[in-house]
């Protein structure tokens, strides 16, 4: 502890607040909160630690703090600036991208979306479903039940699912406003709990189909109720006031802290979710972050959440519109230790399964699953662009099954139909060949698809993958910072990128198909320039070299303006007359000959009189 951090701890006041620990280079490294900020802030410089806390206190330099009224403001204020800073040695919420929900929307033709935010939209909301195979199965079983529009924008004639009677078709036949509130009743009604009235219709129609000897009809109806009752399983545990409520647990070992949580919707626990995650403060103070960032901003509060005793809550309680209740007895208190018993589970498991170095490409391949709240994304097929001011451009595709390359069915594409360097309309050629020849030759698609750029090729690439093709298949896009290093992950049309920590295993995957993808591109980029001679020319010129050969290929474009300029246009990229002239001459020498022979190959094809 240096001499600063000495004087200003005996100026610490005796209020609540927020306090924020800083590095040798004044990084964010911590931020916590305190009902006395000079007992809590004193407290990390006197006394024993453990080594986890130790690592963080042997890396304090200076510290600032910032008073609040209450601890309320103080909770608020610090999630804030943890969402604001990410420090290393917080315990954080990822933006809640594993919790995802079933969205109804609010549209004049509705349909059922899978989403990580609630908004006040006016769309109802179902969930959460922390399990993304769990909300893609349910989504899924309802797109069979009720026949709700598929496409993002209504097309000019029917496609597929209204064939397959998953569709009403807006698009072509009026569509009256009370079927769609109907529909969206008998949603609710099957999603809270109502599934069983649906799976006795069902019944009578299989047994009604199999008296009319429809049998084919009758087993299609039984493995539809087989379907229903495995998705939506009737659950054990239940409470008999059907009220809404979170339930919180915790554990700790080896550094490590585990929080569960129950999601108990009309009283009956529907979902749970389990977070795994390195902490380094005391687990009580870092549980109650971790629940505190949980409904930071969050518009779909429960009317109850229970934590476990000791927690220390009356902040959480002040800021909230819910009730926040340690049990001491009764169905809540035996919920309550089911959920820590769970988080012991599961934390015993993820260590067993560290210690055993769990197979870390799939596990890539599974948490990259649960950052887009879709299932695993075992097939993945990356796209990426390749051109020199649009001359040669091409496209190349790679696939990544369960987590490695599977180089047997890369694709390398010409671009047909885009002039100039058009990176949009290339991606679109690109996108749109590939998709509608897995349509036309009935090949299964790609359980992801990864467009290697920001939000403009993702959105070029949704604008035919939705809007032209109807396709329902996830797509991310991923965009690289100035060092051209994988920055940001975007996801479909939302707007805020996905929060992905860059020491994942799911962000290493992204960094390893990105890299893959852009060195195939570039690969087939270089082999079409050779062969059409625009580098070779250049290859041949002593004093031109790779840099310089970019730098001229990226002002003319092409060897003919180049072999035509003027040699004061030379002098801008830093190259003499002297130098310029051989330039010019050579080229115009290469153009004249491949002329000759172009001229030569045309009089041996005339055609004989």
């Amino acid at each position: 502890m240096n001499q600063m951090i000495r004087d200003k701890l005996e100026l610490l006041p005796q209020r609540p607040g927020v306090y924020l620990m800083k590095g040798n280079k004044g990084e964010i490294l911590y931020v916590g909160k305190a009902k006395i900020l000079r007992n809590r802030v004193r407290s990390y410089f006197t006394g024993s630690h453990d080594r986890k806390t130790q690592a963080l206190v042997s890396n304090i330099c200076d510290f600032e703090y910032i008073v609040t009224d209450t601890v309320a403001e103080a909770l608020i204020l610090e999630c804030n600036l943890i969402k604001q800073h990410t420090p290393p040695y917080n315990i954080m919420l990822r933006d809640d991208k594993t919790y995802p929900y079933i969205k109804l929307t609010n549209e004049p033709h509705p349909r059922l979306q899978i989403v990580r935010r609630v908004k006040r939209d006016g769309a109802k909301y179902f969930g959460p479903y922390p399990s993304a195979t769990s909300a893609q199965a349910t989504k899924r079983l309802l797109d069979r039940l009720y026949p709700l529009r598929k496409c993002k924008t209504l097309k000019k004639q029917v496609c597929l699912y209204y064939h397959i009677q998953q569709c009403l078709a807006p698009c072509v036949y009026t569509v009256d406003a009370t079927e769609y509130q109907e529909m969206t009743k008998q949603i609710t009604h099957f999603l809270s709990g109502g599934h069983q009235d649906v799976v006795r219709d069902l019944t009578a129609k299989m047994e009604a189909a199999a008296e009319a000897l429809q049998f084919e009809r009758a087993s299609e109806l039984r493995d539809l109720i087989r379907h229903i009752e495995q998705v939506m399983e009737e659950q054990k545990m239940t409470t008999a006031d059907r009220v809404d409520r979170d339930v919180f647990g915790y554990a700790e070992e080896k550094g490590l802290l585990s929080i569960q949580v129950f999601y108990v919707r009309s009283g009956k626990v529907i979902e749970r979710s389990v977070a795994i995650m390195p902490h380094y403060d005391e687990p009580l103070t870092d549980f109650m972050s971790y629940v505190e960032q949980f409904y930071h901003e969050r518009a779909d509060l429960p009317k109850e959440v229970l934590l476990p005793d000791g927690v220390p809550s009356e902040a959480l309680a002040m800021v909230l519109d819910a009730k926040v209740i340690q049990p001491k007895r009764g169905a809540k208190r035996d919920l309550v230790d089911l959920a820590c018993e769970n988080a012991r589970q599961a934390l015993s498991d993820k260590i067993q399964l560290m210690e055993k170095n769990m197979d870390r490409t799939l596990g890539a391949v599974i948490e990259l699953g649960n950052a887009l709240a879709i299932e695993a994304p075992r097939r993945i097929e990356a796209f990426d662009n390749s051109n020199i001011q649009g001359a040669d451009a091409v496209a190349a595709m790679v696939v990544f099954i369960d987590g490695k390359p599977a180089k047997s069915e890369y694709r390398k594409y010409k671009i047909k139909t885009v002039s100039g360097p058009d990176d949009y309309e290339s991606m679109r050629e690109v996108v749109r060949r590939r998709y509608t020849r897995l349509q036309r030759e009935g090949k299964p698609l790609p359980d992801l698809i990864v467009i290697d750029g920001g939000r403009g090729q993702l959105a070029a690439a949704l604008s035919v993958i939705e809007g032209e093709l109807g396709l329902d298949v996830p797509v991310c896009g991923l965009a690289k910072d100035d060092k051209h290093r994988t920055s940001q992950l975007f996801f479909m049309d939302e707007e805020i990128p996905v929060a992905l920590d860059r020491h994942s295993q799911a962000f290493y995957l992204l960094e390893r198909i990105q890299d893959e993808v852009h060195r195939f591109a570039i690969e087939f980029h270089r082999q079409q320039r050779r062969k059409t001679g625009f580098a070779s020319a250049l290859d041949d010129i002593p004093g031109v070299g790779p840099e310089r050969k970019k730098a001229l290929l990226r002002k003319f474009g092409s060897l003919k303006a180049m072999a035509d300029a003027d040699l004061d246009e030379f002098r801008g990229l830093g190259i003499g007359d002297k130098l310029a002239s051989e330039i010019v001459t050579h080229l115009r020498a290469v153009l004249n000959e491949r002329n000759k022979n172009i001229r030569q190959d045309a009089s041996s094809k005339a055609p004989l009189s």
